[in-house]
């Protein structure tokens, strides 16, 4: 199935947990002088207009980016550091004061990263490939590839750079992409198990989530943290949370979270916000 296309949800409040976790984890690895390789397995387009047809048809953006982008400057200086340096790159992003682009992952990777680092990216939409194509021209330090993520990208591993962050966001248009999600990231750790690995997933039916839970703690692999950002009841209809799994994190990422995401789950919840940071399994 291909008929998932991310315009429709460009910002939303899955986006900035997603956007916001993983520029931390490429501003951690890169305070170090050697090399990283990120591989982002479900690629997208890596930019978004949101006055087009499809981001307006619902505007989701406006509960998620567009919440933090309308705060007074005061509140904003007051932010804590995860989603002030989110919402900075975001306004590097819009070349005027008015929220008009938003960024997909592989432009936050290409902004963090540096010019001896290397990109990978892997995208199988057809319409999406080509407009991905359109934004990364020019840069030669990212290739593209027009394949299935999940299984391409353990081809790519492990990096010659040895350090290496991997980003999973699949559109989970089949039932069997949780299975496959965890299946693939336990297949790569072991080949490559001191690269940091993020598994972004959303949250329709809470089961098939607690059935990941389950899946990664009895994988054997070591270290991984799980957080997660809810704006309505488990009960409701549609997507009412998503959450970040991530394998290997940096030290300093749970202390971050846990002052951004109460945050986040009042300013775009209410009285439903909801969050979890938790160590799902330990060192």
């Amino acid at each position: 199935m291909l008929s998932y296309l991310h315009s429709f949800h460009a910002g939303n409040f899955a986006d900035v947990l997603k956007h916001s976790v993983s520029a931390h984890i490429l501003n951690y690895l890169t305070d170090k002088p050697k090399p990283v390789f990120y591989l982002d397995t479900h690629s997208g387009t890596a930019a978004f207009a949101l006055t087009q047809d499809e981001a307006q048809k619902n505007q989701e953006y406006l509960n998620g980016i567009g919440k933090l982008w309308a705060l007074p400057n005061a509140d904003k200086a007051k932010l804590p550091g995860l989603l002030k340096s989110y919402l900075a790159l975001i306004e590097g992003f819009n070349p005027s004061k008015t929220l008009t682009v938003y960024p997909g992952s592989p432009w936050f990777a290409s902004e963090l990263l540096r010019d001896h680092d290397r990109l990978s990216l892997f995208e199988l939409h057809p319409r999406e490939f080509r407009t991905l194509l359109e934004n990364i021209r020019g840069d030669r330090r990212i290739k593209a590839f027009q394949k299935d993520g999940f299984h391409a990208c353990i081809s790519q591993l492990p990096p010659k750079e040895r350090r290496g962050y991997v980003l999973m966001d699949p559109p989970f248009e089949v039932k069997q992409d949780y299975i496959t999600a965890v299946e693939t990231l336990v297949t790569a750790y072991k080949k490559f198990a001191t690269g940091t690995y993020a598994l972004w997933y959303p949250v329709v039916d809470r089961y098939r989530i607690d059935d990941m839970e389950k899946q990664f703690k009895n994988s054997g692999v070591k270290n991984i943290q799980l957080f997660e950002l809810g704006i309505a009841r488990d009960q409701d209809r549609g997507m009412t949370s998503s959450g970040m799994i991530i394998i290997n994190p940096p030290w300093t990422l749970m202390q971050e979270a846990k002052q951004a995401l109460p945050y986040l789950a009042k300013l775009l919840g209410g009285s439903q916000g909801s969050y979890r940071c938790i160590q799902l399994v330990e060192e």
